[in-house]
């Protein structure tokens, strides 16, 4: 975790009126305030807000005194009002705080414990020590804020939707945090991958190891893999393939017989045509004249 680049506080640029809204896993979430506070001596009295207001120290010290409750900061530490909390910042005079501030509303569209039971539960910490991704995701909006391009309403509120996803993260229980474990089987992953290397490279010469190797196993386990998941070998799915592509490119008269065998892979007429006979019943220049119907 580096809070350096949120530390150069001269680049935390306010997003007002670049970022005003975003969606968050289905819920929405409008953004108030942007600001950061140098490291030099300061204090905002007691208050509260109609939204939630969240604070990661960068630098120095300082303390957040939430209702009753009294609490150290120091850099790393992320703390939370919630609408209605009655609040106060002040910084050390020896050892200035500086902190980066954003304010959002946010509204749930679910009452069941997740993600957001961090922002939604009204007894829930107020102060983190959970950073995460909240540095590098400030640096960012403010990055892009910074020099807007086109696009960037997009980033930004993309980032955004990640800021609040990390902020309520931050202050989520554990147990609202689990999810059951994603058991994932690969094999049709490698295998899908193993097509597409085919399928893009029908006019080149393929080998097992070139297809092996795009997707990073050895020859031996690609192959009994890709027979596993498609009853096929890669070879002969390879030829499949090349012809298949041959019968839809001969359908065009203006593409002759020698550029349809060198689009699929074929250095010759002579093989192609014999392949593509074996594998249809029929030379390429009669499925052309057929226009690829086969009369019974």
């Amino acid at each position: 975790m580096s809070l350096a680049s949120v530390a150069a506080a001269d680049r935390f640029v306010d997003l007002a009126g670049l970022l005003e809204s975003c969606e968050v896993d289905g819920f929405h979430a409008d953004f108030l305030s942007w600001g950061h506070y140098r490291p030099e001596y300061w204090r905002n009295y007691w208050h509260t807000h109609s939204f939630h207001e969240v604070c990661l120290a960068y630098s120095g010290e300082g303390r957040f005194n939430s209702g009753s409750a009294l609490y150290d900061v120091t850099p790393g530490s992320v703390f939370l009002a919630r609408p209605g909390d009655v609040h106060e910042i002040e910084s050390s005079h020896s050892s200035p705080l500086g902190i980066a501030f954003w304010g959002f509303t946010f509204r749930p569209g679910s009452l069941e414990p997740g993600w957001w039971s961090g922002l939604t539960r009204a007894d829930g910490p107020v102060m983190s020590d959970r950073v995460g991704l909240l540095p590098e995701l400030i640096s960012a909006l403010s990055a892009e804020a910074a020099t807007p391009v086109s696009g960037y309403s997009t980033v930004l509120a993309a980032l955004g939707a990640a800021l609040v996803m990390e902020t309520a993260r931050a202050f989520a229980l554990d147990d609202d945090l689990a999810v059951e474990p994603v058991r994932r089987d690969r094999g049709p992953m490698v295998v899908e991958a193993m097509q597409r290397h085919l399928r893009d490279n029908l006019s080149r010469p393929i080998t097992v190891r070139d297809v092996a190797a795009a997707a990073h196993l050895s020859e031996r386990h690609a192959e009994r893999l890709f027979q596993q998941q498609t009853g096929a070998s890669i070879m002969s799915t390879l030829r499949r393939l090349r012809l298949e592509l041959a019968a839809q490119l001969l359908l065009d008269p203006a593409v002759t017989v020698t550029e349809v065998a060198r689009a699929c892979g074929y250095s010759d007429v002579r093989p192609f045509s014999t392949a593509f006979r074996r594998h249809y019943g029929r030379t390429p220049g009669e499925h052309r004249r057929t226009g690829g119907t086969e009369f019974v």
